[in-house]
């Protein structure tokens, strides 16, 4: 399964929560967080995913998060 492939497979199972790219690292065990924030953005491209600035349930920060577009 790629990076992409998995950080989708994460999305998919909060849904309909939202989750920071930190997270989202942990998560999907990244050693960088910086490839999370990566395919969130490219992600963010897509029409079903909405990345926007609120608070992550995971960690309470208030922050970029990203999360399946509702349909």
């Amino acid at each position: 399964m790629t990076v992409l492939e998995r950080v989708q497979h994460v999305l998919a199972e909060i849904s309909p929560r939202a989750i920071c790219d930190d997270c989202l690292a942990k998560k999907v065990e990244l050693s960088v967080r910086q490839h999370a924030n990566h395919k969130s953005r490219q992600l963010a491209k897509d029409k079903g995913y909405l990345r926007e600035k609120e608070t992550c349930p995971f960690c309470g920060d208030h922050k970029l998060v990203i999360r399946e577009r509702p349909s």
